[in-house]
Parts: structure tokens; C-alpha cells; sequence
């Protein structure tokens, strides 16, 4: 693990080296990453619309022919909150009504009464035998998880940072639905706000993904952190690729 940091930390330093980068290319890469991160991580969660109707339903606007309503609404939430993640880079903390805000955009225009607010019911999740925490327990839970980010990147590597917030929040389960996208836009602010580029996991990793995340819910965080790191890396040499160096 600690090779594939290093080689991170190279490949970041890297990055740093070109920056900072022309207005031009950063409106680029972000309008590159917003698809790409909608489509693989809508995807992740059974999403059939594929990466060029993601592109069509969040740049013109058009609705895709055959496809679930459901997966056209999840394309353009999640680029609504993707938009979100992008206005908070500059700042220095993540809040609860930052998080709030980040499902509601997502999620509003598939279940208004539920989107942006902690469920009130108990959640299974198939695939798995960790037992979420009561509805009673998510406020508190999440109030925690926030206080717990205050500070925490000063004492760790940042890829362990952002994964374990990711590997956090999923755990506390706070929503009815769209937990594992809030997490993964949460895991790349951090990630952007720390000068890394977007990481995106690829739809083909899903079940490597999910047996780490499962692995994780047991207490053995290594497969996890080394899955993310491994994204990650994977991620960062995507970025120079696309820059051309």
C-alpha cells in the first residue's frame, strides 16, 4: 500500500507541476468529468442509460427513447449535485446542510418527500449482512461523521481520508436511497480539494467494489483503501493523458 501511495504522491506532484491550468481547459475537464462521474456512478447502481445518452440528457437536454424515466432523472440529479460538489471546492469544511443539499439535487425529482432528508425507516441492503443503524441513530450518527471530517486530513494520507469518508457514510446509510452516489460526490470533493482530479470507478469494478465495501463492513478496511488508492491512481494517470502530457 504504502508503493502505491508513493506512486501517487509522484503522479500528483506531476499534475502540480502544469498548474495552474487555462480557463479554457479547466471548463473542459469539468464538463468531462460531470458526464463521465453521472454515468459510472448511476451505472454502479443498476442506471442503463449508457455514457453517450448521459452525455445527451445532461448537455441537450433530451430525453432518451425506451429508457426509464427513473434513469433520466438520475442523470440529470446527478449532475445537478455534481454542479454542487463543484461550488464547494474552494471551501475548507463539508456541512450537514452541504450533504442535505448534495441528495436533495440528486433525488428531488424522483421522491420530493424524501430527497435531502435522513430516513425514517430501517434499510436492507441485498448482498450484504451489516446491519445499518436505526432511523433514530442517522442525526446523531451524521452529526458525528461531519465533526469527525474537521481536521482529520492533517493526520492521514489523503486517499485515506477520502476513502474512509466514503466508507463512513455509506455505512451510516442516511438516506432511503442514493447513499452510494452522495458518497462517491463526497469522496471526490475531498479529493478535488486536495488538487486530485475526479476519481471515477469504472462500472466493470463493480463487484471488486462492492466486496471491498462488504470487507470494510466487517472492520477489514485494507481491501477498501487499497481498491480507492488503486482507482485513484488509475484516475490521476487518466488527468495527464487528457492534458496531453
Amino acid at each position: 500500500m504504502k508503493e502505491l501511495l508513493n506512486k501517487i504522491d509522484k503522479l500528483k506532484n506531476k499534475i502540480d507541476d502544469f498548474r495552474p491550468l487555462k480557463k479554457s481547459e479547466i471548463i473542459q475537464l469539468k464538463q468531462f468529468y460531470q458526464v463521465g462521474l453521472t454515468y459510472s456512478s448511476n451505472a454502479l447502481e443498476g442506471n442503463s442509460l449508457t455514457e453517450t445518452e448521459t452525455k445527451i440528457v445532461i448537455e441537450d437536454g433530451l430525453t432518451i427513447g425506451g429508457k426509464p424515466l427513473k434513469d433520466i432523472y438520475e442523470a440529470q440529479g446527478h449532475s445537478d449535485a455534481f454542479d454542487f460538489m463543484y461550488s464547494l471546492i474552494d471551501g475548507d469544511k463539508i456541512t450537514e446542510k452541504d450533504i442535505l443539499k448534495l441528495h436533495h439535487l440528486f433525488y428531488y425529482r424522483i421522491d420530493e418527500g424524501n430527497a435531502g432528508r435522513y430516513r425514517n425507516v430501517k434499510v436492507f441492503v441485498s448482498g450484504t449482512n451489516y446491519k445499518f443503524p436505526a432511523p433514530e441513530e442517522v442525526p446523531q450518527l451524521m452529526a458525528k461523521y461531519v465533526d469527525e471530517l474537521k481536521g482529520a486530513n492533517e493526520y492521514v494520507h489523503t486517499v485515506e481520508f477520502a476513502a474512509n469518508a466514503h466508507k463512513d457514510f455509506v455505512e451510516i446509510h442516511p438516506f432511503i436511497d442514493g447513499n452510494g452516489r452522495t458518497a462517491r460526490l463526497l469522496m471526490n470533493l475531498i479529493l478535488l480539494r486536495n488538487g486530485f482530479p475526479v476519481t471515477i470507478i469504472p462500472p466493470i469494478r463493480r463487484v471488486d467494489y462492492i466486496n471491498a465495501l462488504n470487507e470494510a463492513n466487517t472492520g477489514n478496511n485494507a481491501p477498501f483503501l487499497k481498491f480507492i488508492a488503486e482507482m485513484i491512481y488509475e484516475s490521476l494517470k487518466e488527468y495527464i493523458r487528457l492534458l496531453g502530457n
